[in-house]
């Protein structure tokens, strides 16, 4: 029963993997509910993102591994999903590209930054980036269905750089690469080895 438990946070992580490569299938294929497939393999994202790390930690099984694991499969799944909606809406994404790309950007900065100075990607896991994801969530879900989006498009971008330039912050701060950091306000604490506060939902 352990090894079973090991393993389901990890194929929790692989399936996102696998949406991944049915996002590139579906810029291919099209039937009249593509736009509704899409929205449910990203919101079956979210939830195995949600309850791998919930697992994990519930039964005592959560890893360096498993985190950088998810952290890999979260910018693959993503990534794919935000290239499929946009090829599906090039016209939105020609009236707004430059914002788009300052958060792209940013966020090839952050992992940059990680490789130079520790060897290693990014698994900080921070609220911030958390709440981003939601609203990323709510944008592509709107753009997929509507074809255009307002309020939740520039919510995404603010919260995007906000994040990213946080977790920039956070591993530039950091002494050594350091798993789930909450916020940059914790990094004092991680730096001094004194025990941080975290949410059991949401951190290790």
């Amino acid at each position: 029963m352990k090894s079973l438990q090991q393993r389901i946070p990890f194929y929790l992580v692989y399936s996102r993997i696998v949406s991944a490569g049915l996002f590139v299938l579906l810029c291919f294929i099209d039937f009249p509910q593509r736009d509704i497939v899409i929205v449910a393999l990203m919101l079956a994202g979210i939830v195995s993102d949600f309850f791998d790390g919930v697992l994990a930690r519930k039964w005592g099984v959560s890893s360096e591994k498993l985190r950088i694991w998810d952290s890999n499969a979260y910018q693959i799944f993503w990534l794919s999903a935000i290239a499929c909606i946009f090829y599906l809406n090039a016209t939105f994404l020609k009236s707004n590209y430059v914002a788009i790309v300052w958060v792209i950007g940013l966020e090839a900065l952050t992992y940059l930054v990680s490789y130079v100075r520790f060897k290693k990607p990014i698994a900080t896991h921070s609220i911030m980036a958390k709440i981003w994801t939601a609203s990323l969530l709510f944008f592509l879900i709107d753009l997929s269905l509507n074809h255009d989006s307002s309020w939740f498009y520039w919510i995404c971008i603010g919260l995007g750089i906000l994040s990213r330039l946080e977790i920039l912050l956070i591993i530039v701060s950091l002494k050594k690469w350091t798993t789930d950091v909450p916020s940059l306000l914790d990094v004092s604490k991680i730096n001094r080895n004194i025990p941080i506060k975290k949410n059991k939902w949401f951190n290790s």
